[in-house]
């Protein structure tokens, strides 16, 4: 999914942000990151190094594919830390047990607070 929004986002020829120097390095950065620990996450743990390969080479093919759109240009930094996010969000999910199970944690099996519990209000049908 993530790679998805990825590619949309590069195929268009501008992309909203909010003007700040190197933001868009920061949002490379976190992206592939992040894009590389969810690749990592489907490997056993000796090919979580996966994660890392895969997201670097997106991020090379995706400044590729940028050549193509009108009003985008191909930036080596951008790809330098689409890898750098990579490796370290690889890195974070390798050595951090505690960062590894809040990615891993399945967001179905937490309880969310009853909505009667937070308001004091009971649904009639109760």
């Amino acid at each position: 999914m993530l790679a998805t929004v990825v590619f949309f986002a590069s195929g268009r020829s501008s992309v909203a942000s909010p003007g700040w120097i190197g933001i868009d390095k920061a949002a490379h950065f976190g992206i592939f990151g992040l894009l590389a620990i969810l690749i990592a996450r489907t490997q056993p743990p000796s090919r979580w190094w996966l994660g890392f390969v895969i997201a670097s080479a997106y991020g090379a093919a995706d400044e590729w594919r940028q050549s193509f759109t009108p009003g985008r240009f191909v930036e080596v930094a951008d790809w330098v830390a689409d890898t750098l996010g990579a490796a370290v969000g690889v890195m974070v999910y390798a050595r951090w047990t505690w960062f590894r199970s809040l990615m891993e944690t399945n967001l179905k099996s937490v309880a969310a607070p009853s909505v009667a519990k937070s308001t004091g209000v009971v649904p009639d049908n109760v």
